[in-house]
């Protein structure tokens, strides 16, 4: 069986029609969060997601959009945050308010979670990244263990295998932090235990130019070319 990963898509409806094209075949498709944020087109993206039945978990700006809580002292943030609770219907905000923190997939093997898989809005980064991720217990053994973890929240593309299992982030559909502009994605091969990791070019500028005419902040739209 082998899964599609993608993750803090952020309304970036080019960079998400990138990867789904380029994409091989997969036997299912998952999110690990952040769908809306920061760009121009968090309605479509959430229809994208939505309307393929993706199991998707709730990512930070996910949650402050459901919960209609502000990004203090982060003013770029907050106003994709305002975009997306403006564009937005009432079910496309009901599927967002729905997400949960965690899913469990493949009979358990796997366990997806935007942040931390204990701690809410932590940045789990590659030199964080260990077997003990995996909730296992010191002889190997647990009966809430898996497989396959998978994070998103650091926007940086990155995966470990180890005895115990997988430890991947597929990197960000829609904003990069990696220094690599390409949009990413992952795909994991449970038979295996392998994953490929993947970019895709897309039209970073016309991307800019429609954050500009939605009136969102210049910043989000000069760092999609830099990949930070």
């Amino acid at each position: 069986m082998e899964l599609g990963v993608v993750s803090d898509i952020h309304s970036n409806l080019v960079a998400l029609e990138a990867v789904l094209a380029d994409m091989p075949a997969v036997d299912r498709l998952v999110c690990a969060g952040d769908v809306v944020g920061y760009n121009p087109w968090p309605a479509e993206c959430v229809d994208e997601l939505s309307e393929r039945g993706v199991p998707t978990v709730m990512g930070n700006h996910d949650r402050m959009v459901a919960t209609g809580r502000n990004f203090r002292g982060n003013g770029m943030a907050q106003a994709g945050i305002d975009h997306a609770s403006d564009a937005l219907n009432d079910v496309q905000r009901t599927w967002v308010e729905n997400l949960p923190r965690s899913r469990r997939l493949a009979d358990g093997r796997v366990k997806v979670v935007h942040d931390h898989p204990e701690v809410t809005d932590k940045y789990t980064y590659p030199e964080e990244f260990g077997p003990h991720l995996l909730g296992r217990d010191e002889d190997g053994s647990s009966d809430d263990s898996e497989d396959v973890l998978i994070l998103g929240h650091t926007h940086v593309q990155h995966h470990e295998v180890y005895a115990d299992g997988v430890v991947l982030n597929p990197g960000s559909v829609g904003q990069p932090r990696d220094e690599d502009p390409r949009a990413a994605y992952a795909v994991v091969d449970l038979d295996d235990l392998s994953v490929t990791e993947h970019r895709v070019k897309y039209n970073v500028e016309a991307v800019q130019e429609a954050v500009r005419d939605a009136g969102l902040p210049s910043r989000t739209a000069d760092r999609l070319a830099e990949g930070r």
